[in-house]
């Protein structure tokens, strides 16, 4: 029996994905990986085949992939530094005998992903006035900040990759100037592009700078998190989490003005997104750190900087904001893309 596979590529998780049918709304079979356990990504590939042969008692044979990929692809091939892997699809698809398979980046495939989502998956900011084939916007915050567009070409959206998230920082108060300052002297910087702030690794940033600059005190438990990932940042566990769990339960002053900051300069960039490509189609603001701190995404503060943009912000009130819930919308958007390479066989 033929089946489609669909997959999640990361530097700490691989999620693979078989489905019988491009009508199936069920996964046949799904399992998670430890990326680093393995030493490339054909490893995982034939594992899980073989799981998935036992589980179902019979043959797999693929008549298409799609692998979403964690870094960029360039003409079929892509690089992921967090593991060493080099990963090339006509190589993979040889070696695994797959006729047909596809690496996108993962920002890409989140796009797919969007036209398949339903209601339970979302969570509206804005309602605004969706008009019908007018472009869709996403903006993600997690490890770094990824941008894109779909555009309706009379037949289907298509998904346009961009690198948004390293454009230039835009500061907006003499508090924002004096972050970009601080983070330039830090990191030994002449730019800041917006995913050294709108990512992870940005609340840190802001929560070091008002640690450093404010006359807000520092929680002893937040600080030993903080200081054992300055003094070990490849191996000690990210703060971040931290940070924003404080923040959302309102139990340290220093975690929610890190937080308020961060929320402000998400929000902002995502206006700013909006006005570059007037998505009436929808903006969609996928990642981890969005599903986690859902409180403090809709508070206000995110939209309020959102609309703010002077003498047009009236442009950006018709636009429907909503936050992706779902955490395998890149999944959904690979199997998409897997039938869809199914079809052209």
């Amino acid at each position: 029996m033929t089946y489609l596979l669909a997959g999640d590529i990361g530097g700490t998780k691989t999620l693979l994905r078989l489905d019988r049918t491009k009508l199936a709304t069920d996964p046949t079979f799904i399992k998670s990986y430890h990326s680093q356990a393995y030493p490339n990504l054909a490893a995982i590939v034939t594992e899980f085949i073989a799981a998935a042969q036992t589980q179902l008692g019979t043959k797999i044979e693929i008549e298409s992939a799609c692998l979403g990929i964690a870094g960029a692809v360039v003409n079929g091939a892509s690089y992921l530094p967090n593991l060493d892997w080099q990963i090339n699809a006509e190589g993979l698809a040889a070696a695994l005998g797959i006729p047909t398979l596809e690496l996108i980046n993962d920002f890409t495939a989140i796009g797919y992903g969007i036209t398949q989502l339903q209601s339970a998956d979302l969570h509206t900011l804005q309602t605004g006035q969706i008009r019908e084939r007018a472009p869709i916007a996403i903006i993600g915050a997690g490890t770094g900040l990824g941008q894109g567009l779909l555009v309706h070409n009379g037949r289907e959206y298509q998904v346009v990759a961009t690198e948004g998230g390293h454009a230039d920082f835009a500061a907006r108060s003499i508090q924002e100037f004096d972050l970009v300052r601080y983070l330039c002297d830090r990191k030994q910087l002449d730019r800041i592009s917006n995913e050294r702030i709108i990512s992870g690794s940005g609340i840190v940033a802001i929560y070091q700078f008002l640690r450093d600059t404010s006359n807000l005190s520092e929680n002893s438990d937040i600080a030993t998190v903080v200081q054992l990932w300055e003094s070990q940042p490849e191996t000690a566990v990210d703060p971040a989490g931290a940070i924003s769990a404080m923040a959302i339960a309102k139990t340290d002053p220093l975690a929610q003005a890190t937080m308020q900051m961060f929320v402000s300069a998400y929000g902002a960039e995502a206006g700013n997104l909006a006005l570059r490509t007037l998505p009436y189609g929808g903006l969609f603001v996928a990642g981890g750190i969005a599903i986690k701190n859902i409180p403090l995404i809709a508070d206000g503060t995110f939209l309020k900087e959102f609309n703010h943009k002077g003498r047009v912000s009236n442009l950006l009130t018709d636009i429907p904001v909503h936050v992706i819930l779902n955490p395998q919308v890149g999944l959904l958007g690979a199997v998409a893309q897997a039938a869809r390479l199914g079809v052209k066989l």
